[in-house]
C-alpha cells in the first residue's frame, strides 16, 4: 500500500517536513508520480520487526543474572 508524505507523517508520528527531508536524502524509498511523492508501506513494518527483535535481545541480556566469581571472594 502506498502512502503521501503526510499518511506517512500520521503513520509513523512525525512531522511532514521530517519525512520529506528523508526522501529527499534517500533513507525512505518514494516514488514521485509528478506531483507527490507516495511511499510503499512495507518497508516500514521490516524495520519495525527488526527494532522489536533487537529490542527484545537487549531486553533478554540485561536480565541475564551476573554470574557469582569465585575468586572475588575475601579471603581474609
Amino acid at each position: 500500500m502506498y502512502l503521501t508524505i503526510q499518511e506517512t507523517a500520521d503513520y509513523l508520528s512525525m512531522s511532514e517536513t521530517r519525512i520529506s527531508a528523508l526522501v529527499l536524502q534517500g533513507r525512505i524509498r518514494a516514488v514521485h508520480d509528478g506531483k507527490q511523492y507516495l511511499i510503499n508501506q512495507d518497508q516500514f513494518t521490516t524495520h519495525f520487526e527488526q527494532v522489536d527483535k533487537y529490542r527484545l535481545m537487549i531486553q533478554d541480556y540485561l536480565n541475564e543474572p551476573i554470574p557469582e566469581d569465585i575468586d572475588v571472594k575475601d579471603e581474609d
